[in-house]
């Protein structure tokens, strides 16, 4: 189930605000969240999710068992550990395994065949964060595994995160605060991120699928354009949905984008896109790796690295980490001084152009077609083409919508000028809220095109 699913807007979401409301406590209302988390995520994966309460158990056993010990902490978790990413490996790159495996001359394996559990890569890392902030004393455990599995389960952000840490959420299971004010917040920013799902990143995303698949320089670069426009506002649009629902049921998430278009380099774009990502590489991989102050290239290599293989059981996805590993080794050996130094165009240009070269690179999981849509991209050959002509003028309004979209410059306007308690305010959101419901639903009805890129992940 997707949020931008009329499954979800009619009949899911409706049903679990009244249940969720009808309860009589804090206590009921976990346990019926809990239940129709698990039941969200059941409806993708009728079988999968018991591995998800399964690496939940394992974790929260391991804490549990970590926090009483005073010995033979470390080996429990490092069991903790190898099953957890077991699982993460098993599911995710066993088929890429034995791949590479049957490169090697006189070697053929079965290739398994093994379906991608939706949200693996988040709920994994979600639960390991709490294991590994208990053995480092950073939290106490949890006393009760049904609100563990609350946390690891809470539907809105389960499939696509934020990646959330326990810390952030732990006082939030025990006690939280349902407002009118808070549900209204919640519904606007879910409605934002319903906009941006199924208005901008589904149309964006068909556009680069026609252009990705010709052969012309100036096509080529309009489609890995239309991509890059359809990853954030799709990506975006989902953290905005997921955070907009979190405070409908009282909960706060943390931030998860913070407008990375607007970037002068790629350290920056990368403190602003997916942020719950970055700040877990860098807190339990980075800094406790050395961080800057011992082997910071190497660091960055490992992180990028894995953060590459985070995203998806293809090479490209590597190639993509390592990509971005070599940029910011180079920006923080002398670049980035240089760029604070240059005009803002010059800086925002060049990291527009490495940042498009990346989603290339994160687009085409061949290999092959990959490089070879570079060398088109980079050859500047073909003209414009009729066909890319007219999309291009057919889609200038909506290009324009998008470029001021991604900037902060309507959330800025909004927050100077509508303060969030003035009447006009909840009016003006009020009708915002039914305008978004009513377009996007009648989009949705016709819609053949809807996905959501990082379910894959």
């Amino acid at each position: 189930m997707v949020f931008s699913s009329l499954v979800f807007l009619c009949i899911f979401l409706p049903v679990s605000l009244l249940l969720y409301y009808l309860a009589p406590n804090l206590k009921a209302k976990n346990i019926i969240l809990t239940l129709l988390s698990i039941l969200f995520y059941a409806w993708g994966e009728p079988v999968y999710f018991i591995l998800m309460i399964v690496c939940s158990y394992v974790n929260y056993l391991a804490a549990k068992m970590i926090s009483s010990r005073t010995q033979k902490r470390k080996p429990i978790l490092i069991v903790s550990l190898i099953i957890s990413l077991g699982f993460l490996v098993i599911f995710k790159y066993a088929g890429l395994i034995a791949e590479t495996v049957n490169l090697l001359p006189f070697i053929s394996i079965p290739v398994p065949q093994i379906s991608l559990p939706i949200g693996i890569s988040f709920y994994t890392f979600q639960a390991l964060s709490y294991t590994l902030d208990i053995y480092s004393g950073r939290e106490e455990p949890q006393k009760r595994f049904g609100d563990f599995l609350l946390y690891v389960s809470l539907f809105p952000q389960l499939i696509a995160g934020p990646i959330l840490r326990y810390r952030d959420l732990a006082s939030q299971l025990t006690y939280r605060e349902h407002t009118m004010q808070r549900f209204y917040r919640g519904t606007v920013r879910f409605s934002v991120g319903l906009c941006k799902k199924v208005i901008i990143a589904n149309h964006a995303g068909e556009l680069a699928g026609e252009m990705l698949a010709g052969s012309s320089s100036f096509g080529m670069w309009y489609g890995i354009v239309m991509f890059a426009v359809q990853i954030y506002f799709d990506f975006s649009g989902y953290s905005d949905m997921a955070i907009g629902l979190g405070r409908m049921f009282g909960f706060e998430y943390t931030e998860n984008f913070n407008y990375p278009y607007i970037s002068r380099s790629v350290t920056e774009f990368w403190r602003r896109w997916h942020i719950s990502l970055g700040t877990w590489f860098r807190d339990y991989i980075y800094i406790p790796m050395g961080g800057k102050y011992k082997h910071q290239l190497l660091n960055i290599f490992t992180v990028w690295a894995l953060t590459g293989i985070w995203h998806g059981a293809s090479w490209n996805f590597l190639f993509w980490g390592l990509y971005y590993g070599i940029l910011l080794a180079i920006e923080k050996t002398f670049l980035y001084k240089l760029l604070e130094r240059m005009p803002s165009v010059i800086s925002w240009l060049y990291t527009m152009l490495t940042v498009l070269i990346g989603w290339t690179l994160f687009y085409f999981t061949d290999i092959t077609q990959c490089f070879d849509a570079l060398k088109v991209m980079f050859s500047f050959a073909g003209g414009i083409g009729s066909d890319v002509l007219v999309s291009l003028k057919t889609n200038v309004l909506f290009l324009g919508i998008a470029a001021v979209a991604s900037t902060p410059f309507v959330s800025r306007a909004v927050k100077k000028y509508l303060p969030d308690d003035s009447v006009i305010a909840v009016t003006l959101g009020t009708c915002f809220n039914l305008f978004a419901w009513i377009i996007c639903t009648v989009l949705l009805v016709n819609a053949s095109y809807n996905p959501f890129l990082y379910f894959r992940f």
